[in-house]
């Protein structure tokens, strides 16, 4: 066991140095856990789908997202900022508008989550479920900033 530990804070190492900026609560984690700690929110991995086809004000992320609640969906879209994931971008006009994209960070994390949806979807298949998922209907490409 201890060569799985010394394996998982080389990972953490490395990620860490190539993503300093990104806020990690405990470096001794295995990549995993780092990656579940990033898009594990409730609603987090819609928010980075739907900004994968573009930049977004939050009454437009609102509407899609219809079951978060205002303070929710803010607690996420604040915490996703602080983790690099997305960018908000504040206009100085009256009154304010603001636009969510997703930073390069964020665009790759995007085979991660169509990874997961395939999977998903054929783990539905295999217990006869069917899928009513709007993230059936396309790949998200990379945002470019």
């Amino acid at each position: 066991m201890p060569k799985k530990q010394v394996c998982t804070n080389m990972c953490i190492t490395i990620f860490w140095i190539l993503y300093k900026e990104v806020p990690m609560e405990h470096t001794d984690r295995c990549p995993v856990e780092a990656t579940l700690d990033l898009i594990g929110g409730k609603y987090k991995a819609l928010i980075l789908w739907y900004l994968s086809e573009g930049k977004l004000r939050f009454n437009q992320l609102s509407k899609l997202i219809d079951n978060a609640t205002p303070k929710m969906l803010t607690q996420q879209l604040r915490e996703l900022e602080a983790q690099k994931l997305i960018h908000r971008e504040v206009f100085p006009i009256i009154p304010p508008k603001v636009e969510y994209s997703l930073t390069e960070l964020g665009s790759s994390l995007m085979p991660i989550l169509v990874a997961m949806r395939d999977w998903g979807a054929s783990y539905m298949r295999a217990a006869n479920l069917e899928s009513l998922c709007f993230m059936m209907k396309h790949d998200p490409l990379p945002q470019k900033n």
